[in-house]
């Protein structure tokens, strides 16, 4: 049965400038030029520049008319089944400077191996079996995959019948190959077969390859004592062959990679500049982020020439056109605008509360500090702090920090006073760097050293802080 009724319902939604906002806020400097550079090609209505008069209104005044655009045709931008010649345009001239920056090109990791291929001496099917294993080399050099897989791979993708110690001979091939350690199934034999190499007669790379041919557990393990009572060695023999150990290289795929593939280097570009002068704090925002832009005068004058055009079909779809691109353009840089002030507010209140490390850099200066703390000051919810703090960046005497570095939980100590648990690491990370390498601190030890600094932290914690600091067990750092 059909009934009407009235209800009230109390609804919050979000503007679509609100939306637009959000998503400017969060990008970093980068994405904030290429996503103004979008809206100006999407939008003809938005150019970069100073803004010279006032903002449009909505009375369409009869200034300005003899400025307009007689050439513009309102039909060329309301057809949808325009082709897409009509609009392209190519306005660079041979005296225009190519700022695209050039990619580097070089030879891939296996494509210098593929053409070392080239001077051995090898049957055909041993040609393939040699590209096959090539192909299953991953980035760090090693060969992770069965031999046995591989005689399945070449079964059936090559109808070649081959056994796995044929393959393996091939393999033996490629391991000769530049890089040392190149087509290693493992970690050992990698260094290995980079030791065969440098052995010359030296007395440290002949202890260094016996101990990884038979030791290479309690090598791993740093378990010294039992090598040095197996190998009959003395202390500094086994620190000469540590030494021949550690010099070689567990990735040996990388030492090409990395110098040829530019995806490895991320540039960060500050969105804050900090400087100093005379002990007073000046904060600025990049010049990246607060790009020139206006609302273009000829459409302003466009809008108006249609409004006053009469009341025709023609006319009000121009007048509809033109408006929603202005509005648009208008929207724009009202976003960018209130997401400049919203990054110096909140940027700001940062630095007031963490003042005394701006001005020293010292870490243990760093109070605790939550989002909820800065979104109290400045007045705003926590979700837009964290959209600032997450992706933006300051650059400041002392170095470059991520904002999301000077948020950090807070830990009670001995007397109540409250510190930043990135002052306790602090303290940890001096303690392990100044511990003696034979005998390193452990978990305990650090504890009872933070106990006697006033900080009551149980070992379970410290274990915690240590693995986030990337710092290994007590037993792996140490050294002979």
């Amino acid at each position: 049965m059909l009934k009407q009724s009235l209800n009230h319902k109390l609804l919050q939604k979000l503007s679509p400038q609100q939306i637009q906002l959000m998503k400017l806020l969060q990008v970093p400097t980068m994405e904030l030029e290429q996503r103004i550079k979008e809206e100006i090609e999407e939008n003809p209505a938005l150019e970069e520049g100073n803004e010279e008069t006032d903002d449009y209104d909505d009375d369409f005044g009869d200034d300005n008319n003899d400025s307009t655009d007689e050439d513009f045709d309102i039909n060329d931008y309301l057809d949808d089944d325009l082709p897409q010649y009509k609009t392209a345009t190519s306005n660079y001239s041979a005296d225009d400077d190519d700022k695209v920056i050039p990619l580097s090109g070089g030879k891939s990791f296996h494509d210098l191996l593929i053409s070392q291929l080239g001077l051995r001496n090898l049957s055909d099917n041993e040609e393939v079996i040699a590209n096959t294993i090539i192909g299953n080399i991953d980035d760090d050099g090693y060969v992770r995959r069965e031999l046995i897989a591989l005689t399945d791979d070449l079964a059936f993708g090559f109808n070649i019948s081959v056994t796995k110690a044929e393959v393996e001979d091939v393999l033996f091939v490629i391991q000769d190959f530049e890089p040392a350690g190149v087509g290693a199934r493992d970690l050992r034999e990698c260094l290995l077969l980079q030791l065969e190499r440098k052995h010359h007669g030296n007395i440290s790379v002949y202890t260094a390859k016996k101990i990884i041919e038979t030791s290479f557990d309690e090598f791993t393990k740093k378990h010294y004592d039992k090598i040095k009572k197996k190998f009959e060695i003395s202390d500094d023999d086994l620190k000469d062959a540590i030494n021949e150990i550690t010099k070689l290289n567990p990735k040996p795929g990388n030492s090409l990679k990395e110098s040829t593939n530019s995806r490895n280097f991320q540039q960060i570009i500050p969105d804050f500049i900090l400087s100093e002068e005379e002990g007073n704090l000046i904060l600025s925002l990049n010049g990246r982020n607060a790009p020139r832009l206006k609302v273009s005068r000829t459409y302003e004058n466009m809008l108006r020439t249609y409004a006053e055009g009469g009341s025709t079909k023609s006319n009000k779809d121009a007048v509809q056109f033109v408006k929603q691109k202005l509005d648009s353009a208008k929207w724009f840089i009202e976003a960018i605008q209130q997401r400049q002030n919203t990054l110096m507010i909140t940027m700001n209140a940062i630095l007031e509360y963490q003042h005394d490390f701006f001005l020293t850099g010292d870490e243990t200066k760093l109070r605790p500090m939550i989002l909820k703390d800065i979104s109290e000051i400045v007045n705003m919810d926590i979700s837009t702090i964290s959209r600032v703090a997450n992706s933006k960046y300051i650059a400041t005497q002392f170095g470059t920090f991520k904002l999301k570095y000077f948020f950090s939980e807070s830990l009670s100590t001995t007397s109540g006073e409250e510190v930043s648990t990135r002052e306790v690491k602090k303290i940890l990370q001096d303690a392990i760097g100044s511990e003696e390498k034979r005998k390193p601190l452990t978990d305990q030890r650090l504890a009872e050293l933070l106990k006697e600094k006033g900080y009551n932290i149980a070992r379970r914690t410290v274990a915690k802080y240590r693995e986030q600091l990337n710092i290994p067990v007590a037993r792996l750092r140490k050294e002979i």
